[in-house]
């Protein structure tokens, strides 16, 4: 209702509405209830914890030295040998670990709340702990976390050095632009030449979404945290690019709001920048209002099931970690549908 918006004083920060470095660190206890073993098929390119269905030696390049008597002949490095003069074989190391990626949306739909969290606090605890459980189980950890005014983007490396720059990027929001895959933070976003100018935002999941296929390498456990404010199946191509080689586990994060309309009245709103009144006095709205999201739910179970993704509701009324540990239950393979 445009007539009554007014301005409004900056919020005052208070509980739920920011989170902080030290909440997220403090996870990784209750981090080691979460399962992340895959839960279908999964086209992993990397042996150890995680079944594939590729065959071959499972292992990774590590260095060349000399041939010594009794090393298998077939593991000679004939460019080094040539180059070196003298014989050298590869030597393989064997990776256990399986790359997880963390889309997290962080945009204007997600700093709403109306119980004990915004949605996009939720989204950085549910984040966090996924990236505790992965480093626990030695898989490596990177993320692509957006809003209007910036992006985050990490390949993901192993240990800490994925997990802790992922963490501050959750709590800090945008930060200094740097390369992708350079193992600090990276708000990038095709800016200037030079990394020169300011960074720039994405205005939807989808764009977001769009800019992780080329990165998530076959074989990736991608995990994607967002309300799907705006998404329609039009606009959900993405989806089925990065199910074709990886596993992908959708989770939307809810509000009681938006599932059931307040009891008839006039409530004051404000999107923290302007206030107005909302009438739900007529039947009519609350109806559709309540139809508006059980039709946003058809559509991402729909989405879901036709490119074999997971679906894991999350709400702001409810605790992170064990609602996302019971939606991770290997029992529970499709996670909370």
């Amino acid at each position: 209702m445009p007539s009554l918006l007014k301005p409004l004083a900056p919020p005052v920060a208070a509980p739920g509405v920011r989170v902080s470095l030290q909440e997220l660190l403090a996870l990784r206890g209750e981090a080691r209830r979460l399962d992340l073993a895959p839960r279908g098929k999964v086209l992993a390119t990397r042996s150890g914890g995680h079944l594939s269905p590729f065959r071959g030696r499972g292992m990774e390049f590590d260095e060349a030295r000399i041939y010594q008597p009794g090393d298998d002949p077939r593991n000679m490095d004939w460019r080094v040998t040539a180059r070196a003069g003298r014989p050298h074989v590869k030597l393989f190391r064997e990776e256990r670990e399986r790359p997880l990626w963390l889309l997290v949306d962080q945009g204007p739909a997600m700093r709403f709340g109306t119980r004990v969290a915004f949605k996009s606090v939720v989204a950085a605890q549910a984040a966090a702990l996924l990236a505790w459980a992965a480093v626990d189980r030695g898989d490596r950890v990177g993320g692509l976390i957006f809003d209007e005014q910036g992006r985050f983007e990490q390949k993901p490396a192993a240990r800490t050095h994925g997990l802790l720059p992922l963490l501050q990027a959750l709590a800090m929001g945008p930060g200094p632009v740097r390369p992708v895959g350079s193992g600090t933070p990276a708000m990038s976003a095709g800016i200037g030449p030079g990394g020169a100018g300011r960074p720039r935002g994405l205005r939807d999941l989808s764009a977001a979404a769009e800019l992780l296929v080329p990165l998530a390498l076959p074989g990736s456990l991608i995990v994607v945290l967002s309300d799907f404010a705006g998404l329609t199946a039009a606009r959900a191509g993405w989806l089925a690019r990065l199910g074709r080689a990886s596993e992908v586990v959708l989770i939307p994060i809810r509000d009681p709001l938006e599932e059931l309309a307040p009891p008839p009245g006039r409530y004051p709103v404000t999107d923290g920048r302007r206030r107005g009144l909302l009438d739900t006095g007529s039947g009519t709205r609350r109806q559709a209002w309540q139809d508006r999201f059980q039709a946003h739910r058809a559509m991402l179970e729909d989405l879901a099931r036709h490119h074999r993704a997971h679906l894991l509701w999350l709400s702001t009324a409810e605790p992170v970690g064990p609602a996302l540990a019971l939606g991770l239950h290997p029992r529970r393979a499709g996670g909370g549908r």
